[in-house]
């Protein structure tokens, strides 16, 4: 405890190491909120699923965040939904036939128009579909009819596809025709409280119908949404624990185990020491990220291949010629010596006697490690080599480039993955420089 109250007196000497910690935490926190608030599978249904699964979103919406920059707000996306108690729905059923009264009124605040307006309508019947007659009642009071139709048990009415509600509109396009003033045709939307009406009959007793009006606007969620519809904030969110757990895991197993092969060839000398070194160097001289592409492209693009595969190729590399330096001075120490003459065992030494004196060395390199890592399972995503299911940081900056995010102003795409990465690079580099300089006295006056 001494000891670590002394650490972090030490590190609170340094403000960058206090931000970066700080920074640190706050990613821990919001991966591991990430995995309780949305479980792994609800994610990758989340982030495979179809207009189905999106329906109520619109595409390459931006993220609501951007109207704190805007004079003008644009619209954002709203629904009504009759089945879950919005609105208000009458029915009065007589002589053999159920009238359904449907009143949902809304409140539209932007001059800008939507992107797209949309019902849906669930019905419950045996045999004969029910009747519906839809009609907007604008913030003048002005009536305009949308349409009439018989509706399935499930079926779809886009505003925008109605060609014969075009020509009624003057041949302006639905979804900007409803929200205008049609008397001065100016290319403005009429903010103001809208009423959607619909009457229906139904021809058999317990027939009826629900509605669910969905209004797409410009802006949606706290990340906005690509070209599927989807939620940027599922792949931000589950890009943190994907991650910070193959950094982590990678800077483990890579520091950890180099570090122990290290410290048994010093001790053993001779032909043990020879092959690790001989082995180091060949690993030393062999294509890393080529490896790499070759496993990907014929193997497997899994996370966990690719996590085995970076710790089996980062083993026997330039750091086991550190630790082995670091070794040798410390196997000619008295308290070595001492223990050998008690008749400690090898593995004794090793363990109890040579690692334990470096790692307050490996420890910085531990933490400067993880960002290494993190960078470089994005950068594999980015090129083709990510793991295909998992929603990703890299994966997020690979669609937006590939689908002309950056050509088409849609620069939230790519810039919120690109932004994270950098916070979490820097929090890391920023801690970890900082306790390379307590560990190594050498630096503090550097």
């Amino acid at each position: 405890m001494n000891s670590i109250r002394k650490f972090f007196t030490e590190i609170a000497q340094y403000p960058s190491a206090v931000v970066g910690l700080i920074l640190i935490l706050g990613l821990i926190s919001f991966a591991v909120y990430t995995v309780i608030t949305i479980p792994y599978q609800e994610a990758i249904s989340l982030w495979r699923g179809d207009e189905n699964v999106w329906y109520r979103t619109p595409k390459t919406a931006q993220p609501k965040w951007i109207n704190w920059f805007r004079k003008d707000d644009v619209p954002e996306t709203f629904w009504l939904n009759t089945a879950e108690g919005q609105g208000t729905k009458t029915e009065e059923f007589s002589n053999g036939t159920n009238k359904i009264f449907i009143s949902l009124p809304f409140e539209y605040n932007s001059t800008y128009f939507p992107q797209e307006v949309s019902i849906y309508f669930t019905s419950q019947f045996t045999s004969k579909e029910p009747f519906v007659d839809v009609k907007v009642i604008t913030p003048t009071g002005e009536e305009i009819r949308v349409g009439s139709f018989a509706v399935g048990r499930k079926h779809t009415y886009r505003f925008s596809q109605d060609e014969k509600l075009q020509r009624r509109l003057k041949g302006h396009s639905p979804e900007q025709g409803i929200f205008m003033d049609l008397e001065t045709e100016q290319l403005k939307a009429v903010p103001g409280t809208y009423e959607l009406q619909i009457e229906g009959v139904a021809f058999e007793e317990n027939s009826t119908v629900d509605v669910e009006f969905v209004v797409y606007g410009e802006v949606y969620g706290w990340a906005g949404t690509d070209h599927r519809r989807r939620d940027l904030s599922i792949a931000l969110m589950w890009g943190a624990p994907v991650a910070l757990a193959f950094g982590l895991l990678a800077a483990l197993g890579t520091t950890i185990t180099t570090m122990i092969i290290a410290a048994v060839g010093t001790w053993y000398g001779g032909w043990v020491d020879e092959v690790i070194q001989r082995i180091t160097e060949v690993n030393l001289i062999l294509p890393f990220l080529s490896i790499l592409i070759m496993i990907g492209t014929f193997y497997s693009k899994s996370l966990w291949v690719m996590l085995v595969a970076v710790i089996a190729l980062s083993i026997f590399g330039g750091a086991i010629k550190g630790f082995r330096a670091n070794f040798l001075q410390i196997k000619e120490s008295s308290y070595v010596e001492a223990a050998r003459a008690y008749g400690a065992s090898d593995i004794r030494i090793i363990m109890r006697y040579l690692v334990p004196r470096i790692v307050p060395l490996l420890l910085p390199q531990l933490v400067i490690l993880i960002p290494s890592n993190v960078f470089l399972e994005a950068s594999l995503t980015i090129i083709g080599l990510g793991d295909p299911v998992l929603p990703t940081w890299g994966k997020l900056i690979r669609e937006g480039i590939g689908n002309g995010a950056l050509l088409q102003g849609q620069f939230y795409w790519v810039l919120q993955p690109a932004v994270i990465l950098l916070i979490t690079g820097l929090s890391f580099a920023m801690v970890g420089f900082s306790m390379d300089r307590i560990f190594n006295p050498k630096l503090r006056g550097a």
